[in-house]
């Protein structure tokens, strides 16, 4: 079976503390570097999500933008 192109898996193991060692491959592919700030979003249903924050800023700054357009709209 062949990957598709841009798609990856990667296994990791949770140590006794709830860490994971994010692997290098993926660490290079994606620019984490140590430091990093990295968020979890979790779904019950849908398990895991971990995108860099720099993505998730940006996602959060598009959703509290078209709330505040619509809030200025309701006030018209």
């Amino acid at each position: 079976m062949k990957k598709p192109k841009g798609k990856y898996a990667w296994t990791v193991t949770v140590g006794e503390k709830g860490q994971i060692v994010i692997p290098k491959q993926a660490r290079e592919l994606f620019d984490i570097t140590p430091g990093d700030t990295l968020v979890i979003l979790g779904d019950e249903s849908r398990g895991l999500a971990i995108p860099p924050k720099s993505a998730f800023a940006r996602f959060a700054s598009a959703v509290f933008e078209t709330g505040a357009d619509e809030e200025r709209e309701d006030a018209d």
